[in-house]
């Protein structure tokens, strides 16, 4: 799977760690694990924001850090790169040409 979604869980009480893996593919569910771990309601609400894994049974899976308009995920890592060239020396007054401020 393209994904793996990765719980570290800890008990104080009886001093036991576990660490739960699961695989998740393109669009696959994973169960919320809300009903036995409250703050896991936060992480997963993350998890879904940034890169789009849901969780079913979630009591309110939204976005939290994203604007509610953006599309897409952006740790997903599937945008397609861009961007704008670096000014340098030898370069700058033609990248600079058609910045805002050089309208000014």
């Amino acid at each position: 799977p393209r994904f793996e979604v990765v719980y570290h869980l800890l008990s104080h009480a009886n001093r036991h760690r576990i660490c739960l893996k699961v695989g998740v593919s393109e669009n696959e569910a994973v169960p919320t694990l809300t009903g036995l771990w409250a703050t896991a309601n936060w992480q997963e609400r993350e998890t879904y924001d940034l890169l789009g894994i849901p969780f079913s049974g979630h009591p309110g899976l939204q976005r939290i850090l994203m604007p509610e308009d953006w599309e897409g995920y952006p740790l997903r890592k599937d945008v397609p790169l861009g961007g704008e060239e670096v000014a340098f020396t030898f370069n700058q007054d033609e990248i600079y040409a058609h910045k805002p401020f050089a309208k000014e």
